[in-house]
């Protein structure tokens, strides 16, 4: 056996010679030294970019957490509260908790979109969204000999779109004006009488806006009946104006009131609230991180997408929905029917869900957050790869989940001692129901409380049951075979319900009448 000094240094030189050829062999494609050497180069150079782009990405973050912090700095000729060094009790809790950073990043889907094996999954919906065009067309040629697409759906869910389009200018302006005059009037440097009445003032104008917010809406889609996308206008936008008028006042009356013992106590700019009214983020920030510029090809592709979702969204209730829900409250109610309404509905339940994740969150959001340049897009992540229902409560809506985790979850937290997490959770959970709750009783008319039934009977258990420790693709599968059912159930029970009321009317308006299903008892 050789020594191993032979070894290596034998080694050595073979390396030598294949960096450095000797003439002759240069070219010769069985030593193969220019390919290796351009390999290791071409290596070399994939390193260094991909090192590059770490650290750009690593001082954006630094960057982004600097200006934050400069921000919450306040300004010259404002002094900081003085804080004992022993007094870290619960008032000062609430400013240790995480806040959201914002970044500027893509939403994931715009980034699977590159990816030549997602765009066809994609094409695959567009081609589901044709043969149903095809088969309207081909059904009403042969049953009525003409080709004629009918949106009579469409046009009946958006009736009356001009009278909540009106109702919706006073629910905005009242959002606009009453929380920022309250707050300027709480930032007021006056003295203890005068700074009282500017305080009961403020108090006065949240109540005034809480009030148009809360009646306005309900009394207009009550009083003129207004047709289910109609309504769904108006809910949505009295959600939001809420949670952004809360977010903005919880960002900034704490730290106002803390500092209002120096001098020159300023309220944010009107532009950054103005700003903060129309950007797709529910958490106030008094700025954000910004885009270049706008691509108006990208704004008017996501608001075409958005409107082919809701023709789609028609089609599958008109072709799948409609035909099957409309006479069957007039047969007699079995378990055998009802088991098999719910099993021919999960797939156009699972379609809507579908549809209103990629019309809302992506598509809607994403072009009024490239019409205001707004940065961080992040406003959902993969759901669909979730292997357990707490993380698909997490990544299935960001937006709303941001909130929900800033002002119930974390202030839970803060008001019950920071140890009773369940509890805290189970608050979440709570208003995340009576929220959805509301909202579908809202958009369809009547209360039926299946969406709070299955959020905190199915829902909340299945996220303390299926938790983050769960992984692999067998409960994965799970998750999406409850997605499934829990549309199914949805979309079959609301469905029935929609159409008793329409067979079976109350002969009087009586408050049980209101609230009891009439599916249960309408058999005509």
């Amino acid at each position: 056996m050789e020594p191993r000094a032979a070894q290596v240094q034998k080694r050595a030189g073979s390396r030598r010679r294949l960096e450095h050829p000797p003439s002759g062999e240069g070219n010769s494609e069985v030593n193969g030294g220019p390919d290796l050497v351009q390999w290791t180069q071409h290596m070399e150079a994939v390193k260094m970019q991909l090192l590059e782009q770490a650290q750009r990405q690593l001082l954006e973050l630094l960057d982004q957490a600097v200006s934050e912090a400069v921000q919450s700095y306040p300004p010259q000729g404002r002094r900081l509260p003085t804080i004992p060094p022993d007094s870290l009790s619960k008032t000062q809790e609430p400013s240790l908790r995480k806040r959201k950073v914002f970044v500027i990043r893509e939403s994931l889907l715009d980034e699977l979109m590159k990816v030549q094996h997602f765009r066809t999954i994609y094409h695959m919906f567009i081609a589901g969204l044709c043969v149903f065009i095809i088969s309207t067309l081909a059904i009403d040629f042969i049953d009525e000999g003409r080709l004629l697409l009918e949106f009579d759906l469409l046009i009946f869910s958006f009736g009356q779109l001009p009278l909540a389009l009106m109702t919706w200018v006073p629910m905005f302006l009242s959002t606009l004006l009453a929380p920022y005059q309250s707050l300027r009037l709480w930032a007021r440097p006056q003295a203890a009488g005068a700074w009282t009445l500017g305080a009961g003032l403020g108090f006065v104008l949240l109540a005034a806006h809480a009030a148009v917010l809360g009646i306005l809406p309900v009394h207009v889609a009550a009083k003129h009946q207004l047709p289910p996308a109609s309504s769904s206008i108006l809910v949505f936008e009295q959600v939001r104006l809420l949670m952004k008028s809360y977010s903005f006042l919880r960002e900034t009356v704490p730290g106002i009131l803390r500092a209002r013992g120096g001098e020159g106590v300023c309220a944010p700019s009107f532009s950054s609230y103005l700003y903060f009214l129309f950007c797709p983020t529910l958490i106030y920030r008094e700025t954000y991180p910004r885009t270049p510029n706008i691509r108006w090809n990208y704004v008017a592709k996501n608001f075409a997408q958005a409107l082919g979702c809701i023709l789609y969204a028609c089609f599958i209730l008109g072709r799948l929905c409609v035909p099957v829900f409309a006479n069957m409250s007039r047969e007699p109610f079995s378990i055998r029917a009802l088991v098999l309404s719910v099993m021919h509905a999960t797939l156009p339940g699972i379609f809507m869900l579908l549809l209103i994740f990629f019309a809302f969150l992506h598509c809607w959001l994403n072009a009024f957050a490239e019409m205001l340049r707004f940065g961080d897009r992040m406003f959902y992540r993969d759901w669909w790869n979730s292997t357990s229902f707490s993380n698909y409560y997490r990544t299935w809506n960001v937006v709303v989940h941001d909130w929900l985790y800033s002002y119930v979850y974390q202030d839970g937290l803060w008001l019950l001692g920071g140890q009773a997490r369940g509890a805290a959770m189970l608050g979440v959970f709570v208003v995340s129901a009576v929220v959805h709750e509301y909202i579908f009783c809202f958009v369809l008319g009547f209360f039926y409380p299946v969406m709070l039934i299955l959020f905190l009977a199915f829902g909340g258990p299945m996220n303390f049951m299926m938790h983050d420790r769960h992984t692999g693709p067998a409960w994965n599968v799970l998750m999406w075979t409850m997605l499934f059912l829990g549309q199914g159930i949805q979309v079959s029970l609301y469905c029935q319900e929609w159409y008793a009321r329409q067979h079976c009317p109350l002969p009087q308006t009586t408050f049980w009448g209101l609230v009891t299903p009439r599916s249960w008892s309408c058999h005509t």
